[in-house]
């Protein structure tokens, strides 16, 4: 009877409670600014970076590492959610938000937040030519959607390109017989949905009888108000998206503001990716360089278009693996070429910018918020692990 009885007394003394204030001491603080500090003092108060002092001791409360960075954030964790969460009435969906579809309690976030994800971006399953709208929220903190979720100032419709939004699929002979009795069939019925889609949302301007439920999203991507995430692995697939981009803009409709998901053969297209201006996020490492759709993905050439100025995210897609998860992603590209800037920015100040939260995150300053990474050693090294995780100041992972 003595344990019980033990845990109820601290309880009672306050042990439910959640410290809001940290002082974390490290060897060396890469701010992602270009600078970096040594034997710099942290203060973490109320959720927020409030000092940073280099030069100092550690203090006998402080928790003792030999590194912190800003929390990583992955723009494209693909967070579990079967086909019901797809909406099968029809192929473009662009008024619909994943949100209700998000599972809070699911094992996932915890797992992804423990390994130094502190921010992603949610999107629906890639089974729609248009799936909706995604949601950027804390992997920690409050079971609470509106609580973990960021408001962005420019919001992310979501859509795929490839074998994705067809595979399955087949035409309905008479009566149809199950929800993959629908179009695209095939590739090119991918691609024509897409510019069916907006050729419509545009046309409902001119006749109100033609307005449908999400052409108001479409317009909305089309004048840059919304960003435009597509999923597109192989090289033809690349193509198709940015020739859509072309299109809208040769029609005169808009300038579609474009982020490539999953992009493994990017490396393949630097002439026109450059020249759309979008920015890639990479698939996770794969040994034999295989992805999905049959894409080959040579990570030393995705460095070249780094160095061209192509703005670049990583992603571990959610793996569950310790050594396929984000921070492993970013130690192998730095194996393929990156520098240790480079491949810090790719998982923190890049998506943080594609997400318009620079103010927020991304980097570690006074005032921003404290979502921290706090490393055993070097970030990304082989023998470097993450030993501990702050979420908005609250200890997600202990590094004693």
């Amino acid at each position: 009877m003595m344990l019980p009885l033990l845990l109820c007394a601290a309880l009672a003394a306050g042990g439910d409670t959640v410290q809001d204030s940290w002082t974390i001491h490290a060897e060396r603080v890469y701010t992602g600014t270009g600078e970096v500090l040594k034997n710099a003092l942290i203060t973490v108060q109320d959720g927020e970076i409030q000092s940073i002092r280099p030069g100092r001791s550690a203090t006998e409360d402080a928790l003792q590492v030999k590194a912190v960075t800003a929390g990583m954030i992955d723009l494209s964790p693909r967070v579990k959610m079967d086909t019901r969460s797809v909406e099968q009435a029809r192929e473009v969906e662009p008024e619909l938000s994943v949100a209700p579809a998000l599972d809070l309690f699911d094992p996932a976030w915890e797992r992804l937040a423990e390994s130094g994800v502190t921010t992603v971006l949610a999107a629906p399953l890639d089974r729609n030519v248009i799936g909706g709208m995604t949601v950027a929220l804390r992997t920690a903190g409050p079971t609470d959607l509106a609580a973990r979720q960021w408001s962005l100032p420019r919001p992310i419709l979501r859509g795929s390109m490839g074998s994705a939004p067809s595979y399955g699929n087949h035409p309905a002979f008479g009566r149809p017989t199950d929800c993959f009795s629908r179009r695209p069939t095939t590739r090119m019925g991918v691609e024509w949905e897409w510019r069916k889609a907006f050729f419509d949302a545009v046309q409902a301007t001119e006749d109100p009888s033609k307005e449908f439920a999400g052409a108001e999203e479409l317009r909305r991507a089309l004048a840059g108000e919304v960003q435009l995430m597509i999923q597109a692995w192989a090289t033809q697939d690349i193509r198709t998206a940015i020739y859509l981009k072309e299109e809208m803009a040769r029609e005169g409709f808009g300038n579609l503001d474009l982020i490539l998901d999953a992009a493994a053969e990017a490396w393949r297209e630097p002439e026109i990716l450059l020249r759309s201006g979008a920015a890639i996020v990479l698939p996770p490492f794969s040994a034999d360089g295989r992805t999905e759709d049959n894409a080959f993905m040579a990570w030393h050439r995705d460095v070249d278009l780094v160095n061209q100025g192509v703005r670049l995210c990583l992603s571990s897609h959610g793996a569950v693996p310790a050594a396929a998860r984000l921070d492993r992603q970013a130690g192998l590209a730095m194996r393929a070429g990156l520098t240790f800037d480079q491949a810090l920015a790719a998982v923190t100040t890049t998506p943080a910018e594609l997400l318009g939260l620079t103010d927020e995150i991304g980097t570690v300053e006074v005032g921003k918020d404290a979502d921290l990474c706090l490393w055993s050693g070097r970030p990304f090294e082989a023998t470097s692990r993450v030993v501990g995780v702050l979420v908005r100041g609250e200890l997600v992972r202990d590094p004693r």
